[in-house]
């Protein structure tokens, strides 16, 4: 077999994404078909942290799992979707991290699955999260962290019983062709992971957002830990202090950058002290903080082919947040990183983005008004659904913003270069995930 063949996995994998006409497909009914065929595989998990919310849920279960492993326990993860292989959204619990899903291993779930399938109609989501839970069941571990794919209420994750602990990240609007126009019924099927006598962790939300889920936990049975009420986090002098009934933690400032870093890791520690049959001590906590990584996140490129393309010493961010609320809170940091230019040679903030036709990228690019210089725009590689450069650069016009279309991402980055100048310029490349993975498999 040559180098450049595909995995066995690979091949199934795109074999999978036949058995079903719509890519997503709100429903619980496929997904109890198939985990009753494999002998019900989600009945034999390890305590499940299930996370939902629209911004911030990976950045949580990266938190979270840094700081169960730093207190020595075993932790699996799923989350979604994968930036470069689809082996990233499972990570198996072991010494003395998890790690990502090994290929044989991998492949073997995926043709049982597919078998047990028996050519029935079924999601690509909806079949390769069986064979994760499937994954989970027959490895050890002290715990599971659940990532949500979409909404809540019905995503094929929400099958387990009786989670340990529930989260729900700040919710906004995205995915409202599948969850609902307003924020009152996006946070409705969010909050649907809610569980009755199990704890609900809920972080930051907007006031329509916080009514619809504190009444869904109402409804439920689910007691509630809402931030700003039930335990609270803030920067204080370099620092994070985190304060719940339990008492204070003076703990450092998260390895994940970004002011929003702060809740997210507050949800996290409350998700652990809401589980104290794994106790995680203040120094563990901490070296979790500091030793959490969740690429395509507010993540800093030093090296690799695209500076070829930039002028030495060019500054290059990398975000997958591709909605109005992750526009907003990766334009601040942009702001801050501002405030620290030297006068004399300030970093001009030059905008490569692709994003794909289901978002709302004028809603996403009004965050970088006044903030940005210029934007050159492409389309995604590889994205069937992305939306052509021309279109969205007429998007970010139409948020205020000097805009470009360029038929390639070298094109595109040789352009900013001339945008630039004489200034040595911060470039941020964002948008979609999609085009995050694309550009940390050809950085690599």
């Amino acid at each position: 077999m040559s180098s450049n063949a595909p995995a066995r996995s690979d091949i199934i994998l795109e074999r999978l994404t036949t058995l079903h006409p719509k890519l997503i497909d709100l429903s619980l009914d496929r997904t109890w078909r198939i985990l009753e065929a494999l002998g019900h595989p989600e009945r034999s998990l390890p305590p499940v942290f299930h996370v939902a919310g629209t911004n911030g849920k990976g950045s949580v279960c990266a938190m979270l799992r840094a700081m169960l492993e730093a207190g020595g326990y075993g932790v699996h993860s799923y989350t979604s979707p994968h930036l470069v292989r689809f082996h990233e959204r499972i990570r198996l619990a072991g010494k003395p991290h998890s790690a990502f899903i090994e290929e044989e291993e991998l492949a073997a779930l995926l043709d049982e699955c597919e078998r047990a399938n028996a050519g029935e109609p079924i999601t690509f989501f909806e079949i390769t999260t069986a064979a994760a839970l499937l994954a989970f069941s027959r490895h050890p571990a002290d715990a599971l962290i659940l990532e949500v794919g979409m909404g809540g209420r019905l995503d094929t994750t929400n099958v387990v019983a009786k989670p340990a602990v529930t989260i729900i990240t700040p919710v906004d609007l995205d995915h409202q062709a599948f969850l609902g126009d307003t924020l009152s019924a996006i946070a409705s099927e969010k909050a649907g992971i809610l569980k009755k006598g199990v704890p609900g962790v809920i972080g930051m939300q907007q006031e329509e957002a916080l009514a619809a889920i504190e009444h869904a936990a109402e409804r439920t049975g689910a007691p509630l830990d809402i931030f700003g009420q039930e335990f609270i986090a803030h920067e204080e002098a370099g620092a994070l202090v985190y304060q719940d009934e339990g008492g204070l933690l003076d703990l450092p400032l998260p390895r994940l950058r970004g002011r929003h870093q702060i809740g997210n890791a507050a949800m996290a520690i409350r998700a652990l002290r809401r589980a104290p049959f794994l106790p995680v001590d203040q120094a563990a906590i901490a070296r979790g903080l500091t030793e959490a990584e969740w690429p395509a996140r507010l993540q800093r490129l030093t090296r690799g082919p695209i500076f070829e393309h930039l002028p030495e010493g060019s500054e290059v961010w990398l975000d997958g947040g591709h909605n109005p609320a992750a526009g907003r809170v990766i334009a601040e940091m942009m702001a801050d990183l501002a405030q620290h230019d030297r006068p004399e040679s300030p970093r001009p903030l030059l905008l490569l983005a692709g994003m794909l036709d289901t978002k709302d990228a004028t809603g996403f690019f009004a965050a970088f008004r006044d903030l940005a210089a210029h934007v050159e725009t492409i389309a995604i590689p590889h994205a069937e659904a992305s939306l052509p450069a021309a279109r969205l650069a007429e998007m970010a016009s139409a948020a205020g913003l000097d805009a470009n279309a360029a038929p390639s991402i070298s094109e595109a980055l040789e352009r900013i270069t001339i945008a630039a100048g004489r200034a040595t310029p911060r470039v941020l490349i964002c948008g979609s995930l999609y085009l995050a993975g694309h550009i940390l498999k050809d950085n690599s």
